[in-house]
């Protein structure tokens, strides 16, 4: 009944768009690439498309998809793939069926003996069965990894895409995302400050890019996000999607161009996604692309053609014939600790030294990992399930973890490096020789150039040791890069994460670690004493304060890194604005981070 009256609502408010009818008895055949199911003006089609990426022997889904060829908007259940001999037949019962090549069902609508009489797909996208009186079947009322505008997303609907899964808390307007059912990684609460519960919340991505919840208990709706191209261009189809990467985006198409960009994430940083490495993966970035390494030779990938599907010991616990050890994972943190929240396996927290977290988790038969927080809290997090152990590694994390292994221990490879076994190596010795008697020579020629250069500029390089000398003492992180460095961490300076008044900041990666570069204009100190005020601020180490990672002086180019922070500047969380409505912190969080400034600037002031 509830089905039937949001449906009625739905053709009732958007009585302006039309369907096109479709007659029981009607087929679509896997093998006929030019068979459509098609809207009265020819905005979405229902046809077979390939799966992707293709398959041997080919495979096939019963799609909706917008003009052009994408996106999909929806399919056949929830993208179930037949072979090529597959069809999906709108039979004379009423119900819409896949079925494969052998003439097994794949999926069925269930609306058998429901007096169907037809079907049609509406120039909105949605693919409806009706039996003259009411509609028994929706696509909008049956999602499967996607939203698009006029469908309405509410309690008790998911979207779906792998072990990921999408939906909205009921009464309380909370968007969550989870991991197989049970691991909640992302949860939004778009309106903190509504007092009570809502009554019937509505999730919508409307057609200008606005991601919004509207319930009768709101005197407005509340925004959860605009796309970057919020309100641009004229026909372009924007929709809500969840990725079987486990995050949610927002993309836009416009009609015809058969393409899609993403104009929102909901999770910035994509190694945060819960098991996004899979089980005992370890994701961190390269050049901007997160990437899934095994944590160390102890380790093999499960799928070699797939590093996302995780790792597994070469020897199990169980059958380890030497001794147990920890192996140590520097700056890595083992997944369902913070900064994501658990739902599930709900560690044990204890406050203990970082030895003693791995020598606790070491001596327990029931830990299998553990990680020790730097970051002046003293919290050791025992991770006692060994259901699903994964992590994210990179240089900004104030953390060690711990994975129980079988030893001896063994590191992780060099890049590259190849495994050549001893017989070969020994034909091919007179290579082996010729090489190491070529580079001591050429090593012998250098040294012998560099020492005659060094003699005629030992007045200038005096000056340029003390420089040196100055950020080895201040600082032993901070690194002095080229602007050529910085200008391939950047991508070109490409994306600006905001602007102040000494200059523009720009998000980038260096050494597989997200920063950000801050560049330097209006600055009328000399290069020698600005060096020396970089190295006095390298030189401060507190929790409060971002860290400075590097630097940049080449004539007029001047630029500080910084770590990264990832949920960006704090005006943004402070002080309201267009795109913040609902994200202003509460008061007690505004007086608990001012207290956390007030210990910085002690710091700075006293201590440091």
């Amino acid at each position: 009944m509830r089905l039937i009256l949001q449906a009625l609502l739905h053709s009732l408010f958007f009585s302006a768009i039309s369907a096109a009818a479709i007659s029981p008895g009607s087929t679509l055949f896997a093998s006929n690439k030019n068979q459509s199911w098609l809207s009265p003006n020819k905005t979405f089609s229902l046809h077979f498309i390939p799966v992707q990426p293709p398959t041997s022997p080919p495979s096939f889904i019963a799609a909706i998809v917008f003009s052009g060829g994408v996106p999909i908007i929806w399919s056949a259940g929830n993208g179930a793939s037949v072979d090529e001999f597959g069809s999906l037949q709108f039979l004379s019962t009423g119900s819409l069926r896949l079925v494969n090549g052998s003439g097994a069902t794949v999926w069925d609508s269930g609306t058998s003996n429901m007096g169907v009489s037809f079907a049609s797909l509406g120039d909105d996208g949605n693919l409806v069965l009706s039996n003259g009186t009411g509609i028994v079947f929706s696509s909008f009322e049956n999602p499967t990894d996607t939203i698009v505008p006029y469908q309405n997303f509410t309690v008790g609907k998911v979207l779906k895409s792998g072990l990921y899964s999408f939906k909205m808390q009921s009464n309380l307007g909370n968007l969550v995302l989870s991991w197989n059912g049970s691991v909640s990684y992302w949860d939004k609460r778009v309106n903190s400050s509504l007092n009570g519960s809502l009554t019937w919340p509505v999730l919508r991505i409307q057609q200008t890019g606005v991601l919004s919840i509207h319930d009768p208990n709101l005197t407005s709706s509340t925004i959860v996000s605009y796309s970057s191209d919020h309100a641009e261009g004229s026909d372009v189809l924007r929709i809500l999607r969840l990725d079987n990467d486990g995050n949610l985006r927002i993309y836009s198409s416009s009609r015809g161009s058969g393409s899609e960009t993403i104009r929102w994430a909901a999770i910035e940083d994509q190694c945060e996604v819960f098991g996004y490495c899979g089980k005992y993966g370890i994701c961190s970035y390269k050049n901007l692309i997160p990437i899934c390494k095994c944590p160390s030779q102890n380790f093999e990938m499960i799928d070699p053609n797939d590093n996302r599907k995780g790792c597994k010991r070469i020897v199990e616990l169980e059958n380890c014939q030497g001794k147990i050890e920890m192996l140590q994972l520097d700056h890595a943190l083992i997944f369902s600790y913070p900064p994501i929240p658990i739902f599930s396996a709900n560690p044990e927290v204890l406050y203990i030294p970082n030895h003693a977290c791995r020598a606790n988790c070491l001596g327990s038969d029931s830990c299998f990992a553990s990680t020790s927080l730097s970051d002046g809290t003293g919290i050791c997090y025992i991770k006692n399930v060994d259901d699903l152990i994964s992590g994210y590694q990179n240089a900004a994390l104030l953390s060690t973890s711990y994975v129980k292994v079988c030893g001896p221990l063994a590191p992780n490879p060099p890049p590259f490096l190849e495994t050549r076994k001893c017989n070969d190596w020994g034909k091919h010795a007179w290579i082996i020789v010729v090489l190491v008697l070529g580079t001591i020579l050429a090593f012998i020629a250098f040294e012998s150039g560099f020492w005659l250069w060094c003699r005629r500029n030992r007045m200038r390089l005096r000056g340029l040791s003390g420089h040196y000398a100055l950020l080895e003492y201040a600082s032993s992180a901070l690194v002095q890069v080229s602007y050529e460095e910085l200008y391939q961490a950047t991508m070109g300076f490409r994306e600006k994460l905001g602007a102040g008044p000494f200059g523009a900041v720009y998000r980038g990666v260096l050494a597989d670690t997200i920063v950000a570069v801050k560049q330097l204009e209006g600055i009328e100190q000399g290069e020698r004493q600005l060096t020396m005020d970089v190295a006095a601020i390298s030189s401060t180490h507190h929790v409060n304060l971002v860290k400075l990672i590097a630097f940049c002086f080449e004539g007029h180019r001047r630029y500080l890194v910084y770590e990264f922070i990832r949920e960006g500047s704090l005006d943004r969380f402070l002080f309201e604005s267009e795109d913040q409505q609902g994200k202003l912190l509460n008061w007690e969080c505004r007086f608990n981070i001012a207290l956390g400034i007030a210990r910085g600037i002690l710091y700075l002031h006293e201590e440091c």
